[in-house]
């Protein structure tokens, strides 16, 4: 199974991502620790990522999508990933779908974490008085919470389309949340099942009814 989810900073999304690798046996794969884990084996590819960021640019589609493919490309993950963060965009959203088709894969479930901003600047303001973070300021939970939200419109669309989304209700606590969640994958998996189920009874009753008719006709 591989899982995308969505959801605006301070929204709660690497923790649920967490959870559900730990429940699901998944591999979390989340752009951000890809680069920097890059970075810090200074790999070629690193020393070009840094180079980018240092000159305060932003690290091309092309290059996070070869990433990508390192991980979706190897089988000790196939069908096991969970998508944290990524894909940002439509472009990436579509080169996503290319990738996983490549190695015949696909995406089963889109989770999208549904936040107010005024929870978020809640939720900002609880974890700047306990982790003392100088980077989590209201003004700045509402930049970056509007910038995600036009920015990621595009693509819940385009899983919209693909009747691929669930909207979880991320104003409730995290056990409460991780249960919601917990519910669509094990329903997933469960219709997943169903399906297994009636084609492998469709087989078989074709395999016995091609037996009848091979039987009969031999009798003749």
């Amino acid at each position: 199974m591989n899982i995308v989810i969505f959801g605006p900073p301070g929204a709660g999304k690497g923790t649920q991502s967490s959870l559900i690798v730990e429940k699901f046996n998944l591999h979390q794969l989340s752009t951000g620790a890809l680069l920097r884990k890059e970075i810090k084996e200074n790999t070629n590819l690193g020393r070009e990522i840094s180079s980018i960021i240092n000159d305060g640019n932003l690290v091309s589609d092309v290059i996070v999508g070869d990433l990508i493919e390192k991980y979706i490309s190897n089988n000790i993950y196939k069908n096991r990933l969970i998508f944290d963060g990524y894909p940002r965009n439509l472009i990436q959203a579509k080169n996503l779908n290319r990738l996983l088709n490549k190695y015949d894969q696909k995406i089963d479930i889109v989770l999208k974490l549904s936040v107010t901003l005024e929870t978020i600047k809640k939720r900002i303001s609880e974890r700047k008085n306990l982790e003392k973070r100088t980077d989590d300021t209201e003004i700045i939970a509402i930049k970056r919470f509007v910038t995600y939200e036009d920015n990621i419109k595009p693509v819940i669309d385009f899983y919209k389309q693909s009747n691929l989304l669930k909207v979880v209700d991320g104003e409730t606590s995290i056990s409460e949340i991780s249960n919601e969640i917990s519910g669509l994958i094990e329903g997933y998996k469960g219709w997943l099942w169903r399906i297994r189920q009636y084609k492998y009874a469709g087989n078989r009753n074709s395999l016995i009814y091609g037996s009848y008719c091979r039987d009969k006709h031999s009798t003749k």
